[in-house]
């Protein structure tokens, strides 16, 4: 084992301190109403995508972000999905989204119909980087009246993807502004930031429309589940109705208008969600605390740092993440495996997009910065729980 690993093992294990068994990543915490808010939709019958639960949900997440409307789905691919269609994404169109991204990201893309267009990432916030994105627009796409098109592919650019990282914001001034220039709508994939906000404003509002996402592994959990978030009140009743099969209202009859989805989040899932949303405020002082002690302990550490919430941002600190000072293949493995033996979850970021199979053939801008990024993030157990059960001051 390297010194840079044995160290990193050492001082992971002081923050998180002696823990029986196994650490995860991130794991799900149900301290609250969960077991009481399931039994009620059990005991009445609504299990389904129908209920009250679901209503409240949806109500409860809007006035948490922040947001004009919430609808719930049954993930945050689909979320993502209907976002991507509301936004007006076409078959043959082109999704520019960073290569640095989970594949749902991608695969919501495809699903659309269109392709996806990777572009890079900035070390700062891990997020797409304007000024990189600018330039790379500048040199191979063109303005037909008010399209923006790709010269190479003759494709239009139906979309741009800004997804937040581990739940650090984005640079979503420099990016709304980018996306106003070039004429291009802009998609928040806001699945890792629940509870992240910049410049006092949460995620998800920044974009035309936004996805969110409520796996076990997030902040918070429906178990699975995602949600679309927009200001726009059009925008929400169709997304409402896109996620409903696209069913006309009517007290018997099953009349469908247009082609839809079954995407809608079950009363059981939405149940769950209101009771994690309650304590919700709570898991991420929690996560804060957390992460201000890894920070504070890295810090003593040379070769690394600690990624902290940029500048203008307040960070969910979804998952916490290490950035070795310099791309190194054999140093990455090292920490990963130390750690991982240990019992200490720790993984890379994702395959970048670019390199997956399906996606290789992708138009793609120069991921210099991306490619070195992949060489030299580690996440690390990220719990709650980790600084202590709820009330415990820990």
């Amino acid at each position: 084992m390297s010194d840079t690993a044995q160290s990193i093992l050492e001082t992971v294990r002081r923050v998180v301190g002696d823990r029986d068994g196994f650490v995860p990543l991130h794991e799900p915490e149900f301290a609250g109403n969960e077991a009481a808010y399931v039994a009620d939709c059990i005991e009445t019958g609504w299990v389904s995508s129908v209920g009250a639960y679901v209503d409240r949900f949806e109500k409860d997440l809007a006035a948490f972000t922040g947001v004009g409307h919430a609808v719930a789905t049954m993930n945050g691919t689909a979320a993502l999905h209907i976002a991507l269609l509301l936004a007006g994404v076409k078959p043959g169109d082109e999704v520019l989204m960073p290569t640095l991204t989970f594949v749902a990201t991608a695969n919501a893309t495809a699903y659309a119909g269109a392709t996806p267009h990777f572009v890079d990432s900035e070390s700062e916030t891990l997020a797409v980087d304007p000024i990189a994105l600018e330039r790379h627009l500048a040199a191979t796409c063109e303005m037909r009246g008010d399209q923006c098109y790709n010269r190479q592919s003759d494709a239009r650019i139906g979309a741009l993807i800004v997804m937040h990282a581990f739940g650090h914001p984005a640079k979503l001034d420099e990016l709304v502004a980018l996306c106003a220039r070039w004429h291009i709508p802009l998609v928040e994939d806001a699945a890792e930031s629940l509870g992240s906000s910049y410049k006092g404003k949460h995620t998800g509002q920044f974009g035309l429309i936004a996805a969110l996402s409520f796996n076990g592994n997030k902040v918070m959990t429906t178990g699975g589940g995602g949600a679309i978030l927009t200001n726009d009140p059009v925008l929400a009743k169709r997304a409402k109705h896109l996620t409903t099969t696209a069913r006309v209202p009517h007290r018997w009859n099953f009349v469908h208008d247009e082609i839809g989805f079954n995407y809608r989040l079950p009363n059981l899932n939405a149940a769950l969600g209101c009771a994690q949303l309650e304590r919700v405020p709570e898991m991420l002082a929690r996560k804060r605390v957390l992460a201000q002690r890894y920070e504070e302990a890295f810090a003593q550490l040379d070769g690394l740092r600690f990624l902290s919430e940029p500048q203008d941002a307040s960070s969910n600190y979804w998952l916490c993440t290490l950035l070795l000072d310099r791309a190194d293949v054999v140093v990455h493995e090292q920490v990963l495996e130390a750690l991982n033996d240990a019992d200490l979850m720790a993984r890379p970021v994702w395959t970048l997009m670019h390199r997956l199979t399906m996606f290789a053939n992708s138009p793609r801008a120069d991921l210099a910065c991306a490619e070195d990024l992949a060489a030299r993030i580690i996440n690390i157990p990220s719990s709650p729980n980790l600084v202590g059960p709820p009330g415990s001051g820990q």
